[in-house]
């Protein structure tokens, strides 16, 4: 059965889409910020087989967490869902110098993509708030900007949606697809949030594992196991391409061809 690495996982949708995972006998490992989080991860889902921890705020913790993962042997498919909302009301600086909203929704995704061996599917996650934004990248960790949290995170999940398709195209052995989980009760989601909680979390783990043809797909974006249209610079090539040098230049790794 397949083995699936799920980033963020110690809580919210990641878990939930672990619990289910494990449900269908896939190996499962997911992903804790600290060994507290850690453990309850393990309490919360008995059956995963390892709880890999870590800081994705600085790209020295983003190298442990692949190493750590990488320790485990090659993953069937990698879930980037860990992420920070839209709530910060300033601009928090990372170690490394970049917003907090991108080091850790943009930047580490692309980190553990280019370190980790390359598995047979790969899932982002993005959000429908990714469709009110352009892509601004003379400007993507918000140095030049006065700080707006909520078009920060927008922005972020574009990228999001722009890092899944340049994959896709540059790894056509590999299923690259991103999604919008919804506006859900999750506790970034806030608890009056109206989309479906159970339909939050199912997309994510059937674009993982799925053998069905609508499933194995590639640069495709989803809505509650559905296709839909991303906002059109997602599609961009040229946009993916500098990206992918913005994330070069900030970590210092380079994605493999």
């Amino acid at each position: 059965m397949p083995r699936v690495f799920i980033t963020g996982s110690s809580t919210g949708l990641g878990l939930m889409a672990g619990r289910l995972l494990a449900e269908q006998g896939h190996q499962v490992v997911l992903h804790a910020r600290n060994r507290a989080r850690a453990e309850d991860a393990r309490q919360a889902m008995p059956r995963v087989e390892a709880v890999v921890t870590g800081d994705l705020t600085e790209i020295a913790g983003m190298r442990r967490i692949a190493d750590q993962a990488a320790g485990l042997g090659r993953f069937d498919a990698i879930i980037h869902n860990a992420g920070v909302g839209y709530r910060e009301p300033r601009r928090i600086v990372t170690a490394d110098g970049l917003s907090h909203v991108f080091a850790v929704n943009v930047l580490a995704p692309y980190v553990l993509t280019a370190v980790l061996e390359k598995p047979d599917r790969l899932v982002y996650l993005s959000s429908g708030m990714h469709r009110g934004v352009p892509a601004c990248l003379e400007d993507p960790v918000w140095e030049k900007r006065r700080w707006n949290g909520a078009d920060a995170y927008a922005e972020s999940k574009l990228y999001d949606a722009m890092l899944a398709f340049a994959v896709a195209r540059r790894w056509p052995s590999t299923l690259s697809n991103a999604l919008e989980p919804g506006w859900v009760p999750t506790r970034m989601g806030g608890p009056g949030a109206p989309d479906d909680l159970d339909q939050g979390y199912r997309t994510q783990a059937w674009l993982a594992v799925s053998e069905a043809a609508a499933a194995r797909v590639s640069g495709r974006y989803f809505y509650h196991m559905r296709q839909i249209d991303p906002n059109p610079d997602a599609l961009n090539a040229d946009l993916q391409e500098r990206l992918l040098d913005i994330c070069r230049q900030y970590s210092g790794i380079v994605l493999p061809d």
